[in-house]
């Protein structure tokens, strides 16, 4: 037998794709503690840690507006099974955290879904889990958008299109509310 042979079998090691968004990235910085573009091993025993603390918190978003611990993921496997998941909770007292469209308050968890956006504030993070086998760690890769996730994943409008070819319904942003337009000024 050769040493290829006799060699261990590589394991695949689940990995978390995390793109995050915020309107002000360039001018406040708030994402440059991050390290982006590159994967990061965490022990499948520790919780994934987002927010402002640095003696508390491996991913640090630095801007006053983001709680000390704004929220968590723990890696776990399913009971009876051999499928590996993600658990967030949302650790902020003041900013409800969004998953997809499900609010989650202080202290609220749920299990986090193969593929799904994270809001808080004006923060965007599209969550993207990569399956595996490894047990004893798993790997996070982060990346930062150009452009709002939210508006990219904008579905075409299923409503009637009028006479004149233009849809009145548009993508909004989280937070804005409608505005009225006089069809003369379209």
């Amino acid at each position: 037998m050769t040493s290829f042979e006799e060699a261990e079998t590589e394991e695949t090691v689940t990995c978390l794709h995390m793109t995050f968004y915020h309107p002000c990235q360039d001018e406040k910085r708030m994402f440059r503690c991050l390290n982006f573009c590159k994967r990061e091993q965490v022990r499948a025993d520790d919780t994934a840690k987002f927010g402002r603390d640095s003696n508390i918190c491996h991913y640090n978003l630095m801007d006053t507006r983001v709680s000390r611990i704004q929220f968590s993921l723990q890696f776990y496997r399913k009971l009876n099974t051999t499928e590996y998941c993600f658990e967030i909770k949302n650790l902020s007292k003041k900013t409800k955290l969004t998953v997809n469209q499900t609010e989650l308050g202080y202290l609220n968890k749920i299990d986090l879904p193969w593929k799904c956006i994270i809001c808080f504030g004006d923060y965007q993070i599209l969550a993207e889990i990569q399956e595996g086998e490894s047990v004893d760690y798993f790997e996070t890769h982060l990346h930062l958008a150009e452009a709002p996730i939210l508006q990219e994943r904008c579905l075409p409008s299923l409503q009637p299109m009028p006479e004149n070819g233009i849809s009145s319904s548009f993508c909004l942003s989280q937070g804005k509310s409608p505005t009225e337009i006089d069809e003369n000024e379209l």
